[in-house]
């Protein structure tokens, strides 16, 4: 754009079940601004949405790159006629269109677009994307897109894990918060903690750019132990498939709870992203009894801005006071398995793999009404829960719905005069 550029949001942030896939870029709080083709290259799509990216551009580079453009109040002249012709003709106003190569050519600094807040309740701004010949996109500050950033990331919260049942930290195998203060010389000292097994180290942080208060993402987590690297990922590239796996980044169960993103320094099983680099042994660390150990978490951000926090750790085979509450019940999840379970006329049934983990499942049928667990516990994909009506009045049967469900939880319905209910 013709403006200064200054960032709301950074490639890789950690969204509601997913990774950003571009830049933010501030647009004054206003629209109508002219949106530039950062290079020469063709409109390979054009797709208007009342959600999502709403209007949005798809130029592609002879290098095989793509740029994208969204939440854009409208198209420039020639796009826009184009568009128009395509949507008298499909009499729809949503749209999904892919120019042929010769159909709509663009040359560097070319406007292409004007600023806008389409695409449900977003404040103006121009999301900017690139993205490879495998449309995985790729973080914009690779290509020399560049903010002023002059400030260290912030830490905020450092959270303890004892991995199994053994383990433990200042004798609690349940998850702890460790407090921490700032040195002179920066960085942050915690305080220090006994501990004995396999534990592992979380934090909530962000970053904040210059001229914006924003709390925008990280670039680059690192943990290692007595000097040794042992947990790193950056944000350069993602793919779109693995994007939900955010979810097995960070500790899903206090976002939940809390609304506070941990990004936890381990790796989890069954965990597929492709941002960890040079993991030693998942991650964890192993504490044996009467040895020290010196934990560092380091922080940056694209510029190489820097914030450290240091872990003192005294190896301690102590007894556990605290610990981590389970609660057990019939229906007990093994995740690599197909699991079904029923009860009162009531049937749920979860694919293999459809959560990450093994857990006890709660699941209650009382007067009608059914209860599966809590939201807590992130889904992979999703499952059928059934309902046997054959003892229902044909009256009753037609008052009947179907809901169906995804893996996020959003539901949709329709009526049915089916002897059977099966959610999604």
């Amino acid at each position: 754009m013709e403006i200064p550029l200054y960032l709301s949001g950074t490639f890789g942030e950690l969204r509601s079940n997913h990774f950003h896939s571009g830049l933010d870029i501030k647009t004054q709080q206003r629209e109508g601004l002219n949106v530039l083709t950062s290079a020469d290259g063709y409109v390979s799509r054009i797709r208007v949405s009342h959600w999502g990216y709403g209007k949005a551009l798809y130029v592609t580079h002879p290098n095989g790159y793509t740029t994208v453009y969204a939440h854009l109040k409208k198209f420039s002249t020639k796009i826009e006629a184009y568009l128009k012709k395509e949507q008298y003709k499909k009499e729809s106003f949503e749209i999904q269109l892919y120019p042929k190569k010769g159909a709509l050519q663009l040359s560097k600094g070319e406007i292409i677009a004007y600023t806008g807040s389409t695409g449900g309740f977003v404040s103006p701004h121009l999301h900017f994307e690139i993205r490879d010949k495998k449309s995985n996109p790729i973080n914009p500050m690779l290509f020399g897109v560049s903010v002023k950033d002059d400030s260290a990331p912030s830490i905020n919260t450092l959270i303890a894990y004892s991995l199994d049942s053994t383990s433990q930290i200042n004798q609690s195998n349940a998850p702890l918060q460790i407090n921490f203060t700032r040195q002179k010389n920066g960085s942050l000292l915690a305080d220090k903690i006994t501990a004995s097994g396999k534990i592992g180290f979380g934090i909530n942080t962000f970053d904040q750019l210059n001229g914006a208060l924003n709390k925008n993402g990280i670039y680059s987590l690192e943990l290692s132990v007595n000097g040794k690297k042992v947990y790193y990922h950056d944000l350069e590239t993602f793919s779109f498939s693995e994007t939900k796996y955010l979810n097995l980044l960070i500790d899903y169960k206090r976002y939940d709870e809390l609304n506070r993103k941990i990004q936890q320094c381990f790796v989890k099983p069954h965990n597929p992203l492709s941002l960890y680099k040079g993991i030693v042994d998942n991650g964890y660390l192993t504490i044996i009894d009467k040895l020290s150990y010196n934990v560092e978490i380091t922080v940056k951000d694209f510029k190489g801005n820097k914030t450290k926090l240091i872990i003192p750790i005294k190896g301690k085979k102590d007894s556990i006071i605290i610990l981590k509450k389970e609660k057990v019940t019939d229906y007990r999840i093994h995740s690599e398995n197909f699991n079904k379970f029923s009860e009162n006329g009531v049937t749920i049934a979860f694919p293999k793999n459809t959560f990450y983990e093994d857990f006890f499942l709660d699941f209650k049928v009382n007067d009608g009404k059914v209860m599966i667990h809590e939201k807590s516990i992130p889904v992979n994909y999703n499952y059928t829960l059934t309902f046997d009506v054959s003892s229902y009045s044909n009256e009753e049967k037609k008052q009947l719905f179907i809901a169906s469900y995804n893996s996020n939880g959003n539901p949709s319905y329709q009526t049915t005069k089916k002897k059977e209910k099966t959610f999604y």
